[in-house]
């Protein structure tokens, strides 16, 4: 139904409005009906980017007591390398950060949870990003930030917070590197079959342009 002219707010004279101009006229006060500011459009990516992060989270939950040994989470590190190609380093990084401190704090495990994982998610962020999309980049981040430098920074963590005894500062080298490569093998396959079929891209393509998509489907609706 349309009005021939817009009402005089004013009088309260009841007059006729023209569609477009309510939806636009909202969206420039600030809200959002169907037509949404730059603001509602960051707030609909951020959602979409705590959703895929929240999932992750829960996942590593979930599967990291598989093939778990003290010093050795597999299962860590394929989470870790997902969330790396997927998000970046930044929110891989404090993927790897909630997963250990669930971890610590729900099932036990020591600080190694996070020693032996935030390193190694946020440098294969900064790789897999540096190579410009090589997974093989993100998997030996994996494997240089954690079986490296995670191992090393947790001699320290271990022996003198935790009052470990008989450590030294490559004890958890070959554990850490031994669940970097299972770990990152599995990560490997499952993206490169991503990839290969197409789905890799368009996940990553609507995780960092989810606002611009939804403004595009919001502007069809009206």
């Amino acid at each position: 139904m349309t009005f021939d002219r817009e009402p005089d707010l004013d009088n309260a004279n009841v007059g006729t409005l023209n569609t477009a101009s309510v939806l636009k006229g909202v969206a420039n006060q600030g809200g959002s009906l169907f037509v949404f500011s730059k603001e509602d459009n960051m707030k609909r990516y951020n959602i979409l980017r705590m959703a895929v992060m929240a999932l992750l989270i829960a996942i590593g939950v979930v599967i990291s007591p598989l093939l778990r040994i003290e010093g050795m989470c597999p299962m860590a590190h394929l989470i870790n390398i997902t969330a790396a190609v997927l998000l970046g380093p930044v929110d891989a990084f404090v993927i790897a950060v909630l997963i250990g401190i669930i971890r610590m704090c729900a099932m036990g495990i020591p600080p190694l949870a996070l020693t032996g994982a935030v390193f190694g998610a946020t440098l294969s962020g900064i790789l897999y990003k540096v190579s410009k999309g090589k997974i093989w980049a993100a998997v030996l981040g994996e494997i240089i930030g954690t079986g490296i430098i995670g191992a090393i920074v947790s001699y320290p963590v271990m022996a003198f917070i935790c009052g470990r005894e008989g450590l030294g500062w490559f004890f958890y080298v070959p554990s850490f590197i031994c669940g970097t490569l299972i770990g990152g093998s599995i990560a490997a396959v499952l993206l490169y079959r991503l990839q290969h079929i197409g789905v890799l891209g368009k996940m990553q393509y609507k995780l960092d342009h989810g606002g611009a998509l939804w403004k595009k489907h919001s502007e069809k609706t009206v």
